[in-house]
């Protein structure tokens, strides 16, 4: 695996890593609010399948930040912050409870998903840049390539459920949600948490060594290849 130091990337390819995260971090908020709705039974636990899909854009987040920087990475969350609330509210309200409603959904306000679409724009700025922080911070201290994604992981991704079930679902309409989201959110953390540490930051390891590789072929005199 690669070292904790920095990646050099060309500066003219950083708008093009930067269009692509941005489309990237807004796909997995609109899935993940649409899949949040969508509860399941995990050993007699209540969770939701949205959390085995944003654990995807902390992978994204520290890429980011290991590759080009936090700023940058920064600039990423700002970009992908209101067409995220948008698009998320939209398709909410299309397909409400699993199911597509028909376009003419979208002519009366669903207060119940604007909710879900609001909270996920507060836990998602906020776990983002924490993430963030923790990251740049550990990442420039060890030289273990796992230690800042995983840290990053488990803190990030705590606020993150928390500000987003509590702002979602406390006194929600939704009886369900209302009654259970307590216990939802932890099991959803640990699922999240599971699915980071097990799968994402080897993911993280593999991926980043992967682009290294690419950008020091790209740098090296066509003859030398």
């Amino acid at each position: 695996m690669t070292s904790a130091h920095a990646v050099q990337t060309p500066p003219s390819r950083v708008p093009f890593y930067l269009s692509i995260l941005v489309a990237f971090h807004i796909a997995i908020v609109i899935a993940s609010n649409y899949l949040v709705q969508l509860p399941i039974n995990l050993l007699g636990f209540h969770s939701t399948w949205g959390a085995f899909s944003f654990p995807f854009i902390f992978l994204a987040t520290d890429l980011t930040v290991r590759l080009i920087g936090k700023v940058e990475a920064r600039r990423v969350i700002t970009r992908a912050m209101l067409p995220a609330l948008l698009a998320s509210y939209a398709v909410g309200v299309l397909f409400h409870e699993g199911h597509f409603n028909g376009w003419d959904a979208l002519q009366s306000f669903n207060s119940f998903v604007f909710r879900i679409a609001l909270a996920s724009f507060a836990a998602y700025a906020l776990g983002q840049l924490l993430d963030i922080q923790v990251f740049d911070r550990i990442r420039q201290k060890s030289r273990a390539w796992w230690l800042a994604p995983a840290a990053a992981s488990i803190f990030g991704q705590a606020l993150d459920t928390a500000a987003f079930f509590s702002i979602a679902f406390w006194r929600s309409t939704d009886a369900f949600m209302a009654a259970n989201w307590m216990e939802i959110a932890m099991v959803d953390y640990v699922i999240k948490l599971a699915v980071s540490l097990l799968l994402f930051v080897p993911a993280y390891g593999m991926v980043l060594a992967a682009i290294v590789r690419s950008l020091r072929v790209s740098a090296m005199p066509a003859a030398a290849r």
